[in-house]
């Protein structure tokens, strides 16, 4: 009897859901009208008021922008349906699909990367546990893919309302930032503000970028350092981006406008590899590996005191003369960049005798490191030219620890296992002469131009120490004797830390041939969990 039950009541749950036809389809229209109707909402975000509004401070808006990071038609977006599930203080009535926050997956010149970008229109772009698990999710999935990740940030910070739980969704966002680095490119755009924990994330990825007038961070605003120490500060002198790109360090580039950045973003990204398994892209190029660059003969001045740019020398050795400087307003008196030699991509450290005389100092210390760092991670070969008289003197140096410091640059260069190659093209001094990627840090190939001086200081401070009891005149006839027998390449040659004096107009051709030798280069390290870097 209970089976006659049991059988009579399947047949009618079946009957339930088969006989009325009309019932599945009007079902499916249901579904099919509400997918379209969420998934207009999350496009439209914070609707056409929220658009004027980013439009009115000179702002694009979240779509706009990925619109022209990614190749045209490759975005493909994940998560649009996430809302958030605060009940607090009405939250509850306060859903939108997406929940302010775009995430997904695209192509930058057909090479694949993971996006997100927050929605300023929506809600401020503040971060719910909701949408921090989006981003959390792409961050997954591009070190699973071992493709890059881009986070464009435009946000009020985190979302009040949710309180812990939004502190909570910046910390798994921060552990992933340092589970990805090294591992995967990591790049940062400030659009907009990023105040308080939010500035964290960009603080931990490889590259930042910001926009000039539209863009701050920092982590505690104008208001309150007016409440708590009484100091009259603009959002701009606080945090923007002149201060974070010329003073701080804190952003590598600034633009004028999101367009620029995002097409600049592109750029950068041509030269970097997918993952630290990858090798650099190679770009072809019309411009012979052995091409001549006769300007380099005479870019040197024959008076050691006066300046000359370092990018005349950087410019026209790379392909096509593109060369693309990270940091330039920062630290200048040490240029950093990406260049391609024989299309492959080659990170440039170069001392800049127009500031400073070239010197080394704390900024320009923490702006290589970092560079040649990640640089060492990625795959990407290094070049070193050389023209430094030593560390910068002085009390604020000293006091602002230029030993540590300096020591951040040694540790990197003598870590880096990829191609090292450099060039001394004068003044090689002191301390600083080891720490330029010299031999004795491993560098793979070493040279020096018949203009180079490899000395423990210049001609004049090491006369008056050695003949400090010497007459004027005695001491210029003393000058003369060490420029000849230690200011020069000679004696570095003649020891084996220099392994050629070559003519500069070769210098493209070396670098070239070498890079091809050194392609397959291997460096065996002993285990360890991790240096210990003088942080």
């Amino acid at each position: 009897m209970a089976g006659v039950i049991f059988r009579s009541a399947v047949s009618r749950c079946c009957l339930q859901r088969v006989t009325p036809s009309w019932r599945p389809a009007r079902l499916a229209s249901s579904v099919a009208e509400r997918i379209e109707e969420k998934r207009a909402e999350a496009i439209a975000g914070g609707g056409e008021k929220g658009k004027q509004k980013q439009h009115a401070k000179g702002k694009l808006t979240a779509r706009e922008r990925l619109a022209l990071l990614l190749d045209n038609g490759s975005f493909r977006e994940m998560d649009a349906f996430v809302e958030h599930d605060c009940t607090d203080f009405g939250m509850e009535k306060l859903k939108t699909a997406g929940d302010g926050m775009v995430t997904g997956q695209g192509r930058i010149n057909g090479r694949p990367v993971y996006v997100y970008c927050q929605d300023f229109t929506l809600r401020g772009g503040s971060l719910s546990w909701a949408n921090a698990q989006k981003i959390m999710k792409v961050q997954d999935k591009a070190m699973d893919a071992g493709v890059p990740i881009i986070g464009v940030n435009d946000s009020g910070g985190a979302r009040i309302q949710e309180g812990v739980g939004s502190l909570a969704g910046y910390g798994e966002i921060f552990y992933r930032n340092v589970a990805s680095s090294g591992v995967i490119p990591q790049l940062s755009l400030i659009m907009g503000p990023c105040a308080g924990g939010a500035v964290y994330s960009p603080a931990l990825t490889d590259f930042t970028i910001m926009v000039k007038d539209t863009s701050y961070m920092f982590v505690t605003g104008p208001e309150v350092v007016k409440e708590v120490l009484s100091e009259h500060v603009t959002t701009e002198e606080l945090g923007g981006a002149k201060v974070h790109t010329s003073k701080s360090g804190v952003a590598h580039l600034a633009y004028e406008n999101d367009v620029e950045a995002l097409s600049r973003t592109r750029e950068l990204m041509s030269f970097l590899p997918l993952n630290n398994k990858d090798k650099p892209p190679v770009v072809s190029s019309a411009d012979p590996s052995d091409r001549q660059v006769t300007s380099l003969d005479y870019v040197v001045p024959p008076d050691s005191t006066q300046p000359y740019d370092i990018l005349d020398v950087i410019r026209p050795i790379v392909d096509d003369g593109n060369f693309f400087e990270i940091q330039p307003d920062f630290a200048k008196n040490i240029v950093v960049g990406y260049g391609r030699m024989g299309g492959q991509t080659v990170g440039f450290i170069a001392n800049q005798p127009t500031r400073q005389a070239g010197c080394l100092d704390i900024n320009a210390s923490n702006k290589s490191a970092r560079f040649i760092r990640f640089c060492d991670a990625f795959n990407i070969p290094i070049v070193t030219l050389v023209d430094v008289p030593g560390f910068l003197p002085g009390y604020l140096q000293e006091t602002g620890g230029i030993i540590r410091h300096g020591a951040k640059l040694l540790f990197a260069y003598a870590e880096a296992t990829v191609p090292k190659i450099s060039f001394i093209t004068r003044k090689a001094y002191g301390g600083a002469y080891d720490v330029m990627s010299s031999k004795h840090l491993r560098g793979d190939m070493n040279y020096a131009w018949p203009t180079a001086e490899v000395a423990v200081m210049g001609a004049k401070g090491a006369v008056n120490i050695i003949f400090k009891n010497k007459s004027a005149e005695e001491k210029v006839e003393c000058e003369e004797y060490y420029k000849t027998t230690f200011a020069n390449p000679f004696p570095a040659a003649q020891k084996g830390f220099i392994d050629d004096i070559v003519s500069p107009s070769d210098t493209r051709r070396i670098i070239i041939n070498d890079l091809d030798v050194l392609r397959n280069k291997k460096q065996e390290t002993p285990w360890r969990k991790h240096g210990n870097i003088p942080l």
